[in-house]
């Protein structure tokens, strides 16, 4: 049921591969000459296709990724505290998006989904294969994916999700929701209405995510404190690993205190490429400011 590969989408497949070479291979700053030859393009082409997806070229991609990069931007943390002391936590505006957040209650939690209509649909994405489900309260998830071949699993993990629900494949109700997340869509767009079913905690810490800036990122250790609950790191880590909605929830924006990037549910390669195209776009519109 995949529509065709987009252009974003295979830009996407040669720039993760030339992240992962980056990644590995950072602290021996490798030239243009060496990430084409690995990709598989010639040194324009690659540059061309880089520029195009990212909107920066690959050598500043190769200074974005450095560690002291990332712990830079650690040092400051001013801005997610005083985001979170104004009430921002349960709404946020990410890459020009109104995103509004709707929280099942717990009594809704316990009937797994009975009674909702669940429609998906999928999608190739500047960040790889997407799979978007919604009910008619909002998006209920976002999931990325490499393979074709994957799309049943991640179908699967929907329903395991929903278990009670009746789930159905619908492409013309997601397109939209596609459109607006991808495509930049926004004059005159309602908010984008996001479900989001978790315990309290959960609830709570996914909330806390939409109060970090776009292109920014800040450390586990961060969140929590700015959270009020500076002792329970590793629950804010564990629910931030549950997170449904990818990319609107951003936990792609929570990296280790030491610059790692760690892990990510979709992939580290697919959170690296995600930071660089918001910190591209950040700086972009700060140039045309």
């Amino acid at each position: 049921m995949l529509a065709a590969m987009s252009e974003p989408h295979s830009n996407y497949q040669r720039v993760a591969k030339a992240i992962h070479f980056i990644a590995e291979r950072q602290l021996e700053q490798p030239s243009l000459r060496d990430l084409a030859d690995h990709v598989g393009l010639s040194e324009f082409h690659l540059q061309r296709v880089f520029a195009e997806w990212a909107g920066i070229s690959p050598k500043q991609f190769l200074q974005f990724l450095t560690k002291e990069r990332a712990k830079q931007q650690l040092r400051s943390s001013s801005v997610l505290h005083a985001a979170l002391d104004c009430g921002l936590s349960g709404s946020s505006r990410l890459h020009d998006l109104m995103i509004k957040t709707e929280c099942m209650t717990p009594g809704e939690y316990r009937k797994l989904g009975a009674g909702m209509d669940v429609c998906y649909g999928v999608q190739a994405s500047p960040f790889g294969y997407c799979l978007i489900a919604q009910t008619q309260r909002g998006v209920c998830k976002i999931a990325f994916f490499d393979s074709p071949d994957d799309e049943a699993a991640v179908v699967a993990e929907l329903q395991n999700e929903w278990p009670a629900a009746t789930l159905r494949c619908d492409q013309g109700a997601v397109d939209p929701v596609f459109a607006q997340i991808f495509s930049g869509i926004k004059a005159g767009t309602a908010p984008l209405r996001v479900l989001l079913k978790g315990s309290e905690f959960q609830l709570k810490v996914w909330e806390a995510l939409l109060a970090i800036p776009d292109g920014e990122v800040c450390s586990y250790q961060q969140l929590a404190g700015a959270m009020g609950i500076a002792s329970s790191v590793r629950s804010v880590a564990s629910a931030i690993a549950r997170n449904h909605i990818a990319y609107l929830i951003p936990c792609h924006r929570v990296i280790r205190s030491t610059g790692e990037f760690s892990q990510y549910r979709w992939g580290t390669e697919r959170k690296q490429a995600i930071l660089l195209h918001e910190t591209a776009r950040v700086a972009a519109k700060v140039i045309g400011e």
